[in-house]
């Protein structure tokens, strides 16, 4: 008589989670009875050959809408690493509530072979009816989930309507007694003191420098991890939030409208609406000027510490400078800003325009090309960073000028006025260079005929287009020069474009020493 094969052996490892960590410590809890049910299964289908691996997988406490749960992961690694043939749950959705995130599981269930089962609800995903069941049980999962957090959402609206206190970050000036906001007497005077001082001083970097000064911080607090956060001043954000905050007069604030509360006012209303009253001036002011600057980067130039610089203004005498300056000088804190702190602006307007003309062309005015083609600019203290619309980055080699003393000319002394060149012929040279360079490709690529042609294309003479291209024969020492700024003044794009080829001759003819 033949005798019988033994069965397959078939790996299973059990699932449980639940959403919540109430009722996790007793000594039968919700994780225990799924494991129960899932281990009765397991032992039914002891004769195919099923037998649990050793290791547990319980996430109790996390939410089923992420993937994001320490069990689960271990559980992938082991399916990845082979450990394992059937992956056994309670319900369908133990394992996951998201479609999305279901249908990455199959596919990783698929790729090592692996089965799944579901105590509660008899399928099998090696089949195409197996796994339409499943989608269907998971899409009610889900829908379920998202009705819930719509109960949920739509509760939490009502009773804020109520101007009930339902929990968040406490505002400083008060403290959580049974779920309701009390005012804690100490941060209360904190409160008051930063809308009187504003409303005294009228501008937010002057309020914070004051309190920065007093010592004044933010509230310290200790997270579920053990990790303590606050204690930090209070920046122009943070500030502008705290005075605009309805919380102060007796509100409730949700989703931009306020309902009257069931806590304690700190703020008179009279104060809270001179206030708002401040802010919304001061913020309007501050558009106008800056939209009256001129600026062509404006909101678009940052220094090497990621902090955004903003157009500001000197006068002497008559004459009107510009500049870039860190937002951080503003706020007395010069020591976190980046390398540069204050620069010219049209010093780097003129740099900035020039690249960009030199890739882009001359079609579109100045502020259109920074507007459609400029994403960022960074300034360092060796160098510009350009990042265009298309995440391209073009750098630059840039110094900045000196505050004091004069810049460093590289001409020879009495060839030219110890002066660096102005801005302006600097900006015409700069385009020279690049016009020059990009039709002399033209050319020889073949994509234009003629010096005629360009000059017919783009308007001008052809001795224009002659000197133009001249300029792309340049030494590269001529060309860093022009970019830094370092050219002394009366050379420019007209005396440059008669230079010869030879580059160690442009220097001689043009009276430079060289670098």
């Amino acid at each position: 008589m033949k005798k019988k094969a033994p069965p397959q052996s078939f790996r299973c490892a059990i699932y449980t989670r639940v959403s919540t960590d109430d009722g996790l410590d007793q000594d039968f809890n919700s994780l225990d009875a799924q494991r129960e049910a899932a281990e009765a299964y397991v032992k039914s289908q002891a004769q195919e050959g099923w037998r649990l691996i050793r290791e547990s997988f319980d996430d109790g406490g996390f939410s089923g809408g992420s993937m994001a749960r320490p069990a689960l992961q271990r559980l992938l690694e082991v399916i990845r690493s082979g450990q394992v043939d059937t992956i056994v749950v309670y319900k369908v959705d133990r394992l996951t509530r998201s479609l999305a995130d279901f249908a990455k599981l199959v596919e990783l269930f698929e790729e090592h072979n692996v089965t799944f089962v579901s105590v509660t609800q008899s399928f099998n995903t090696t089949t195409s009816m197996g796994r339409l069941t499943l989608n269907m049980l998971l899409s009610f999962a889900q829908f379920e989930r998202e009705v819930t957090g719509e109960r949920i959402r739509d509760k939490i609206a009502a009773t804020k309507k109520r101007g009930i206190w339902v929990g968040g970050v406490i505002p400083l000036g008060y403290r959580v007694q049974e779920r309701k906001l009390l005012i804690d007497a100490a941060e209360a005077g904190i409160i008051r003191l930063i809308f009187e001082r504003y409303l005294s001083v009228g501008s937010l970097p002057s309020l914070q420098a004051e309190l920065r000064q007093r010592g004044i911080v933010t509230r310290q607090r200790t997270l579920a991890t053990g990790r303590t956060i606050g204690g930090i001043a209070l920046t122009n954000g943070p500030l502008a939030h705290l005075l605009r905050n309805r919380v102060y007069i007796g509100e409730i604030n949700h989703k931009g409208a306020s309902y009257p509360g069931e806590h304690e006012a700190i703020i008179a209303t009279e104060l809270f609406e001179a206030a708002q009253a401040r802010l919304t001036s001061n913020l309007n002011g501050r558009r106008a000027q800056r939209v009256a600057s001129g600026a062509l980067l404006l909101g678009k130039i940052y220094d090497d510490r990621g902090h955004r610089m903003t157009p500001s203004a000197a006068r002497k005498g008559p004459r009107r400078y510009r500049y870039y300056i860190s937002c951080l000088l503003a706020q007395g804190r010069a020591a976190e800003a980046g390398s540069v702190k204050r620069v010219a602006a049209p010093e780097i307007e003129t740099i900035v325009i020039a690249a960009l003309r030199a890739r882009f062309g001359l079609e579109l005015d100045d502020r259109t090309l920074v507007v459609n083609q400029l994403a960022r600019v960074v300034i360092a203290s060796d160098r510009l960073e350009l990042t265009l619309a298309d995440s391209e980055v073009i750098r630059i080699a840039w110094v900045p000028t000196p505050n004091t003393g004069r810049r460093e000319i590289i001409g020879a002394p009495g060839a030219y006025a110890a002066r660096p060149m102005k801005s302006e012929a600097r900006l015409i040279l700069l385009r020279s260079i690049a016009l020059g360079r990009r039709w002399l490709d033209q050319i020889v690529r073949g994509t234009i005929g003629s010096l005629d042609a360009i000059a017919e294309r783009e308007g001008c003479s052809r001795r224009q287009v002659e000197r133009m291209i001249a300029s792309a024969f340049l030494s590269p020492q001529i060309v860093k020069a022009a970019a830094e700024g370092r050219l002394p003044r009366g050379v420019n794009a007209r005396a440059l474009a008669d230079a010869p080829i030879e580059w160690s001759r442009q220097w001689q003819v043009l009276g430079l020493s060289g670098l």
